[in-house]
Order: structure tokens, then sequence, then C-alpha cells
């Protein structure tokens, strides 16, 4: 038990740093607001769903094929400078969103499109592929629970920012709130961020992520692809995520569908983020209890009973709520387990880069699936179609983690500099 109590006492204020920042940063935000923003648009220019979405996709495409060479960065320079210096240019460049022309020509839609393509390439440094690296090499024992506690902020995230978003729409538009919801990673997170968050020095890192002469173990990025397992989890979190960003995107819009008011709809996205925020706890403890296929497969199943609600013509606000709230704790549990797998399965030396790869089909797929959810209402009139497949798709991806096996019990010890990084000071 004092082992335990030493993690969290040694780690507690870089933790509380790194959940803001994830709270503030580039992986929860923009996918909080921009489906309150298909209203305005096509009251303002017109634009069909797909085209308001779309920025949403090229977002999450950049910042997926940039992950790898963020996380390159972090095991190479520090977690604190790629990860502070990303959260300020998130900011800055979200925030720059509210400059988009007024007038309604196609030179509009483009320039709108280009400030989301420079979210995309300055803002993943500020998402878990650096944020994580940090907490990976603070805890081990108590790894489930703090990175559950860590990707809290994406739950922060879903119960704030859709409030503070439709607020800011009613009250100044939808131009001012990008720089209204900017204002959370440059005066919150930053701050903090600069105050406590830092890696442990090599005394305070737990010794199992170590070999006997003090260097972080684990496996090179060539031998993390040569292996079976990095592929199941790859596919596994390209299915899911697939599945569920179009669905988490588009809720506002399902809903709206449906006759739901759009501060309804924001209390059921509170409610998906109440959602992800038990799941990320539950998942944490569990799986620092059992192992990850008892954990994961059931957990992952249930957008699939969303799915099923979602279904109904008729939805009223308490199955909406059930249904989100479903939604949440699943994509919780996602989360957690890509942090949590690439430690236990790949080791830590060239954490950042290995992640990097597998955090790529997170985002990736992520992105297209808004895309995909929005031209299939657009060219059906329903979204029931794409949650039909949703349904299969959940459960696909999460029966592919039940074939991983047992965690290695050693890594070799890695001979280079990006395995042994000496802390930065606070």
């Amino acid at each position: 038990m004092g082992k335990e109590r030493s993690e969290f006492s040694l780690g507690w204020k870089v933790l509380l740093a790194g959940v803001l920042g994830v709270a503030c940063g580039a992986s929860p935000i923009p996918f909080n607001v921009i489906g309150f923003t298909v209203e305005p648009l096509i009251a303002e220019f017109g634009w069909s769903r797909t085209q308001i979405l779309l920025p949403i996709t090229l977002f999450g495409i950049i910042a997926s094929l940039l992950a790898p060479f963020f996380g390159s960065l972090a095991d190479k320079y520090g977690v604190r400078k790629v990860a502070l210096y990303s959260l300020a240019a998130f900011g800055l460049s979200f925030a720059a969103i509210s400059l988009t022309p007024t007038a309604a020509a196609t030179s509009t839609l483009y320039t709108y499109y280009a400030l989301w393509v420079l979210v995309g390439l300055v803002g993943i440094g500020s998402t878990p592929v650096s944020w994580s690296r940090a907490i990976n090499l603070w805890f081990f024992k108590n790894r489930g629970l703090a990175l559950g506690i860590l990707l809290l902020g994406t739950s922060l995230a879903a119960i704030v920012v859709p409030k503070l978003a439709v607020w800011a729409i009613e009250a100044y538009g939808w131009r001012a709130m990008f720089a209204v919801v900017a204002a959370l990673p440059l005066l919150i997170g930053l701050p903090i961020g600069f105050l406590l968050f830092r890696e442990p020095r090599p005394e305070e890192r737990p010794k199992a992520i170590l070999s006997d002469s003090g260097k972080l173990t684990g496996v090179t990025l060539g031998t993390a692809l040569k292996d079976y397992r990095f592929w199941l989890i790859w596919l596994s979190i390209a299915i899911i995520a697939t599945a569920f960003g179009g669905a988490f995107i588009n809720l506002p819009a399902m809903l709206g569908d449906r006759g739901m008011e759009a501060q309804q709809a924001a209390s059921v996205m509170g409610i998906l983020g109440i959602g992800i925020l038990l799941g990320r706890l539950a998942t944490g403890v569990l799986l620092d209890r059992f192992w990850q296929g008892f954990v994961a497969f059931p957990l992952l199943c249930l957008p699939a009973i969303s799915c099923i609600i979602l279904l109904g013509d008729n939805i009223g606000f308490t199955a909406a709520a059930l249904a989100g709230f479903l939604l949440g704790f699943a994509a919780g549990a996602e989360s957690d387990l890509i942090a949590f797998l690439t430690g236990r399965y790949f080791g830590m030396a060239h954490y950042g880069k290995i992640y990097g790869m597998i955090y790529m089909p997170f985002g990736l797929f992520n992105a297209l699936s808004p895309i995909i959810y929005a031209y299939v209402r657009d060219t059906t009139g329903s979204y029931n179609p794409i949650l039909t497949i949703a349904i299969f798709a959940f459960i696909a991806g999460g029966g592919l983690l039940l074939l991983l096996g047992r965690y290695p019990q050693e890594f070799p010890e890695i001979d280079d500099d990006t395995g042994n990084l000496e802390a930065e000071p606070a």
C-alpha cells in the first residue's frame, strides 16, 4: 500500500496539470464544439452538413498523421516542451477561426477549411500523445488509474465545452464562440502546465519500467511494427473510432432531427461527458486488476446499445441521455486502453513514437467518421443506415482485443539517448 501512495504522492501535481492540459487541448475541444456550428453555418452560408463537418475530418487526418512525429519529439526533447508549446499554438490557432470572413463566397469556405488545417498542424502535441508519456513514466502499479484520471480531461471538456459553446453562439455568434473557447487552453491549461508539468527525474521513476542500469526498457518502433499485437490493437482502434466519431459529432444533429432543442442536446452531450468520466475511472481501476481483454470487450460493446436506442423514431430525453451515457462510457474505456496497452505491450523506451502510431487510427478514423455519418444523412435523409453498421463495428472492434494474449514480463534495454531521457526542470 505504501508503494501505491508513493506513486501518487510523487506525481499528483503532474497528474493535475496533465488533466487540465488534456481538457484544454486539441483532443476534446474541436470535437465538442463543431456539432453546434451546423445550424448557424447553414443559416449564414447555406453549406451542407457534409461541408460543415469536413473541417473536423481535415483536422483529424492531419493531426493523426503527425502524431508519430510529435511522439518522437516528446521522446527526444521531453514532454514538457512539446505539450506546452503545442497547447499555446492550439489556443491561438483555434481563436483564429473567429476571423472567418463574413462574405458568402466559395473563398470563405476555403478560408474556413484552411484555418482548421492550421489547428491540425500545430495542435497534436497538446493531446494525450504527449501528456500520457509523462504519466506512464510516473506510474506503473497504478498506471491504469493514473491514465484514467489523466484522461478525465476529455470528460471535463465534454461536460463544460458544449454548454460554453452554445452560450457563446447564442450570445455573440459562432465566430466569437471560437475565441471564447480558445481562452481555455491559453488562460487555464497553459499557465498551470507551465507551473506543474514535468517528467520524473531518474530516481522518481518506478523501478518496474527500468533496467538494472536504470535505463527505460521497451521495444523499438520497428520491432513493434513486426508484432501482430500492434496490428490487432491498431485495427481494433480503427474500427471502434470509425463507429464512434460520427455518432459523437453528429449526436446533436441526430437529436435535432427528432425535435430536441439545442440546450437539451447540449445536456445530453454533458451526460455523455459524465459517461466518459466514469468510464475512464472504471476502466483504469479494472485494468490495474484484470487482464485488458476481460475489461475491454464488454465495455466496448456498450455503444451498440446506444446505436439501437438512436435508431428509434421517437426518442425522449431519458432515452437520449442513456444513449449518450453509454456512448461516453465506452469512449472513456477506449482512450484509456490506447495509452495503457502501448506501455504494457511495448514498454517505455520508445513510447512516444509507438503511441503516436497507435493513436493514428484513433484520430484518423474519428476524423473520417463524422463525414461518413453526415454523408449518409445528406444522401438518405436518415442516420439509421450508418447506425446499424456501427452496432456490429463496436462488437467486432472490442472482440479483436481478446486475441492479444498476456502482457510481456520484461523488455530489452534500449541503448540510446531517447530511451533514457533526463527530466526537465519544472
